[in-house]
């Protein structure tokens, strides 16, 4: 076998250096700077939680409200409706008898 010579590496010139530093500068740094400045800007005339508001789709459509709701709330939901043999469920089954129980119900009555 013929054993070949390591390959010589040449370094770049010192202003393909700068400009690829000023490249990434340009398309990495500076929207990084402008997105931050601009969250900063909408942050400055509220109060509180940085959260948005919850629309009223979500306190009003019962799959939205009961989405949102911890397995804890669930499960004390399923309590308070009488929903036999809730604490063997997962989520996605309580959440099914939960739904079904509601709108027999009625939504309205519940929130």
């Amino acid at each position: 076998m013929e054993s070949k010579p390591p390959r010589q590496l040449h370094p770049l010139p010192k202003g393909l250096v700068e400009l690829y530093g000023l490249m990434a500068v340009l398309f990495v740094l500076v929207p990084e700077w402008m997105a931050g400045g601009a969250l900063a800007g909408l942050r400055q005339g509220r109060e509180g939680s940085d959260l948005p508001m919850t629309a009223s789709a979500w306190r009003r459509v019962p799959e939205l409200r009961l989405a949102s709701m911890p397995l804890a709330e669930l499960r004390l939901l399923a309590r308070q409706l009488r929903l036999c043999g809730y604490a063997r469920l997962n989520r996605d089954q309580l959440t099914g008898r939960l739904l079904g129980k509601i709108r027999a119900r009625g939504a309205k009555a519940l929130w």
